[in-house]
């Protein structure tokens, strides 16, 4: 079984709080793997309730009373013994039932047993809710495997992994052997991703038409969720979901409306661009007039990339045949589309949010980083000439912005050069968004207002 970071995440969540937990994210994440490995592990007896599977089982909270009430006919509908401090009651799709979120609160409170819930579409289906339980819930979003997950899914050792995270904390070399060994590990993942049915998939077989065949299937999962909860604008989002592997492969990466018809506007098509960013399927990224603190201030929100949330179902979008061609490295791939969804797959799996900067006489650079109040461009470059990069030198030359350092993503070893840091693909497994930990403290002069 796959190792994972929400595993520990679970866990931790678990040991610290008695509060109900909420796993969202995209279809076939591995939320529902990840609440019955912890169940398992723990010791704990899971009652499980999926409201996709059992559409009758809403009947346990319609009419109810109170909370009492509840947990007696959960006990009576499915003929189990309640055992108070050893159950985890965990709601499953909690998508087609959206209205139990509402008794979160009460079931936390009254004490006898945990709480976990998950589904699909939730960033679509909570705007709905009357009430969400805030301070008897945590939600935490759930991504496919991220590059290192993979890598160690695949057989690469912590060892190894530990002097990698080392030579990019420090900006030393990678061993020539290691680097080349990881980024065919990066080739692989590019062709697999993180959906962990698939990673699964392949651990099992090594068979690249099987893996076809489980990407092919979440797929059509995601078009039949389309179909399934917003038929009203069904064809519109569709389309767009379709298109983002062409538009991806375009010159400029851009998202273009006018691409699939150019009497549409884009007030008209917007509600399908957010309709799949909040169903977890598709990562925008922003252009932002200005690369300066903060970055929100300058987003355009109808100029944009459209990213799949996983690269491997970019990959499996494309035609067939591409695996052995990508493994083998052929030059008439663009692998600068692929190599730019698994940075922003991987970046927004690490905390950040995700921005580009594009200007007609500067040019464009492929993601902006904000921390600790200062602004990291970020280039990914997938062929040879890693070095040549004129907008992001233009950036860095314009005194306006003030910034220091940036970020290459390349297939070339560690090395900086001045303000650039070259650092190999696979050194986005460390980028992680860093939680600021020092309290902010602030006291105004209140002199003369007291008595």
């Amino acid at each position: 079984m796959i190792d994972r970071d929400i595993d520990k995440f679970i866990e931790n969540h678990y040991n610290s709080s008695k509060s109900a937990l909420l796993l969202t994210g995209a279809r076939q994440v591995g939320k529902t793997l990840a609440i019955r490995k912890y169940a398992q592990k723990a010791g704990l007896d899971l009652l499980e309730i999926n409201f996709y599977e059992d559409k009758d089982a809403r009947r346990i909270f319609e009419g109810a009373r109170n909370v009492q009430e509840v947990l007696f006919r959960m006990s009576a509908y499915y003929h189990r013994t309640l055992q108070k401090g050893k159950t985890l009651i965990f709601f499953d799709e909690v998508q087609v039932y959206a209205d139990v979120v509402t008794w979160v609160k009460f079931l936390v409170e009254e004490g006898s047993f945990l709480y976990a819930l998950s589904g699909s579409l939730l960033g679509v289906t909570l705007r709905s809710i009357r009430s969400i339980p805030v301070g008897f819930m945590a939600v935490k979003e759930v991504f496919p495997l991220d590059l290192r997950e993979f890598a160690q899914a695949v057989g690469v050792s912590e060892q190894v992994m530990e002097s990698l995270e080392k030579a990019w904390t420090e900006c030393l070399p990678v061993d020539e052997v290691v680097h080349e060994s990881m980024l065919r590990i990066v080739a692989l993942y590019l062709l697999i991703g993180g959906m962990p049915a698939v990673v699964q998939t392949y651990i099992d077989t090594n068979d690249l038409h099987a893996v076809r065949k489980k990407q092919d299937e979440i797929l059509q999962l995601y078009r039949w969720d389309i179909a399934q909860y917003d038929p009203g604008n069904k064809l519109y989002i569709d389309e767009i979901f379709s298109l983002i592997p062409s538009e991806l492969n375009a010159k400029n990466k851009r998202f273009i409306l006018k691409n699939m018809n150019e009497h549409r506007q884009y007030s008209r098509m917007e509600k399908g661009f957010i309709w799949l960013k909040d169903a977890g399927v598709a990562l925008p990224t922003y252009n932002v007039s200005e690369p300066k603190v903060p970055l929100k201030l300058s987003e355009s929100r109808s100029l944009f990339k459209l990213f799949q949330n996983d690269v491997g179902l970019l990959a499996a979008q494309y035609a067939e045949g591409i695996a052995l061609q990508m493994l083998s490295g052929d030059a008439n791939i663009n692998y600068g589309a692929v190599y730019e969804n698994l940075v922003a797959q991987e970046l927004r799996a690490h905390g950040w949010h995700l921005y580009y900067y594009n200007n007609k006489k500067q040019g464009e650079v492929d993601f902006l980083l904000e921390q600790d109040n200062k602004i990291v461009p970020v280039e990914v470059k997938s062929g040879k000439d890693y070095q040549r990069h004129v907008a992001l030198n233009n950036v860095l030359a314009c005194t306006d912005y003030s910034i220091r350092s940036a970020v290459v993503l390349c297939n070339g070893n560690m090395k900086r050069q001045k303000q650039i840091v070259y650092a190999p693909i696979y050194m986005t497994m460390f980028m992680r968004k860093q939680s600021a930990e020092t309290p902010l403290i602030y006291k105004p002069d209140i002199t003369g207002l007291t008595s």
